[in-house]
């Protein structure tokens, strides 16, 4: 049992109360005479409600291995007074149940730390008594305790509260394919065909976000997986069915779409569908509707319905025949401002990778990504610059561009006053792209930036036979350099090139000459 007297900031009082519970604890499992000493116990979780998780979590983890509270369903004939063992084992299994609904009710009402602990309690509990049922199991499958599990994801799905935090920490037990599956087979009971709080919503998304759901291929693996919270069970071995997780997970999220959205809620709900459920409905093309509607959606929304469109037309057949003027007009200045700019990156680049597209239609996706550079970011340059290297090595009639007569060089203007491209019209076709020039690109090999000038010298210089890798210079830029750093896992962080060996100053220290000198 973890002390609750070394956690910081325990005050004396604390410090003594969970002395105190220890010994009553040892006390309680070491004989029957001191029964009582639970009642005691849990007569202090309001005042030290911490160190009481801790102490009922070492007296009732050890109680279920035992088997104190296992009841055998046994037919009488005749009505007879309950025995001594009978009587003790009802009054400690009512016991259980009280602590139970004060864990749950700590989950829901306390200090994230305590709150936190409070879940770590109820999983410990809940995986034991899966190990150990208190009454005989009604068939010969894997038992798992649906009546734990169930208020857990009752209380972490609030409606009042927002519970990342514990989610993130529920998450944990998700790597046990049992617990996995179970949570799965307990969601759509769970979900509400009515419109629910905002809160129950982000809870829901989040919940969803953070329990894997495997991939066909990864099926057996679930099923061959020795390491199960409640087990391994003698009679039972658990079996992992991956149509049931599937028809559960459809029908959450057939409720879920048909909930009304904050913009908030709305760009979680994309982001969760594109990344974890999408490859798993039964049917994406119902997914259509909202789709398009969200493209319609400028900013973030957009673009990651630009995904699911994009999925939808490469893999279910989806005919959008305005896909490409939908997408030329989310190349706005303003895009490089938000999160998910990579994105629409790579997807326009698959989005343009046919060769048998129109040259008027790419030659505008090429002028405008050229615009752009005037006002972009110095590492969204270089990535506009690929991207442009790769239209003109697929369509090489847009070669002239690079020097075109009519597109002349640079205006005079940084906006492009008297070029005949149409920077303001909406369709790519008639933007008049053709008749001028990357005259952009020119102006770019005096940057600033030695790196950028460099770049923008590729229009005067062969061609690549190859397209440049986008989703690799993708994953160079600041944004992703920065979101990579923060998932490595530091192991080892040197403070010291050599390892003290006593309070004196280390090896070559400057300080030590004069300290020598002074000694």
């Amino acid at each position: 049992m973890t002390d609750a007297s070394n956690l910081p900031g325990a005050s004396t009082s604390q410090r003594a109360i969970s002395r105190m519970l220890r010994q009553r604890a040892q006390e309680f499992l070491a004989s029957r005479k001191h029964a009582n000493n639970l009642v005691d116990i849990i007569s202090h979780w309001d005042e030290s409600t911490c160190p009481c998780l801790l102490t009922v979590e070492t007296i009732f983890v050890e109680v279920l291995k035992r088997g104190d509270m296992y009841v055998e369903h046994a037919v009488t004939l005749t009505i007879s007074e309950p025995s001594p063992e009978s009587r003790y084992t009802t009054w400690l299994k009512n016991c259980y149940e009280e602590v139970w609904k004060k864990i749950l009710a700590t989950m829901e009402k306390s200090r994230l730390a305590i709150q936190v602990q409070a879940l770590t309690t109820a999983m410990k509990l809940m995986a034991e008594e899966g190990k150990a049922p208190l009454e005989p199991r009604d068939n010969s499958g894997y038992h798992f305790p649906l009546h734990r599990l169930k208020p857990i994801l009752m209380t972490l799905l609030s409606p009042e509260k927002d519970n990342i935090n514990l989610i993130s920490r529920f998450q944990e037990i998700t790597y046990y394919p049992d617990a996995l599956y179970y949570t799965w087979r307990c969601l759509p009971s769970l979900t509400p065909k009515r419109q629910p709080k905002e809160v129950y919503i982000k809870n829901l998304l989040e919940l969803i976000d953070k329990i894997p759901l495997p991939k066909e291929e990864e099926v057996s693996k679930m099923s061959d997986n020795k390491e199960l919270l409640c087990g391994p069970q003698q009679d039972a071995a658990f079996t992992w069915d991956q149509s049931n997780v599937k028809r559960a997970l459809n029908k959450v999220w057939a409720c879920v779409m048909h909930w009304e959205l904050t913009p908030h809620l709305h760009k979680q709900l994309l982001i969760v569908l594109l990344e974890r459920v999408m490859s798993h409905l039964e049917k994406p093309v119902l997914l259509t509707d909202f789709l398009m509607d969200s493209l319609d959606v400028n900013g973030p929304i957009g673009v990651l319905a630009l995904q699911g469109v994009f999925i939808l037309v490469t893999k279910h057949n989806l005919e959008y025949p305005n896909i490409f003027t939908k997408l030329y007009s989310m190349f706005e200045p303003e895009i490089f401002h938000t999160k998910y700019k990579a994105r629409l990156f790579y997807l326009s680049d698959l989005f343009l990778s046919s060769t048998h597209l129109p040259e008027a239609l790419v030659a505008a996706f090429a002028k405008r990504l050229a615009r752009l550079t005037l006002v972009a970011p110095p590492e969204d340059i270089l990535i506009i610059l690929l991207f442009v290297g790769n239209l003109l090595l697929r369509h090489p009639g847009l070669k002239r561009l690079i020097d075109h007569p009519q597109g002349g060089e640079a205006p005079p203007s940084s906006t492009g006053a008297g070029d005949p491209f149409l920077m303001e019209e909406r369709d790519p076709l008639l933007s008049n792209a053709l008749l001028s020039s990357l005259w952009e690109i020119r102006v770019l090999q005096s940057h600033i930036l030695p790196s950028i000038a460099t770049a923008a010298r590729f229009i005067h210089e062969p061609l690549p036979s190859v397209e440049y890798d986008m989703a690799s210079a993708l994953e160079r830029t600041g944004g992703h350099l920065f979101e990579n750093e923060l998932k490595t896992k530091v192991k080892d962080i040197m403070l010291t090139f050599e390892r003290p060996t006593s309070m004196a100053l280390p090896k070559g220290e400057k300080l030590l000459q004069y300290w020598q000198i002074t000694h």
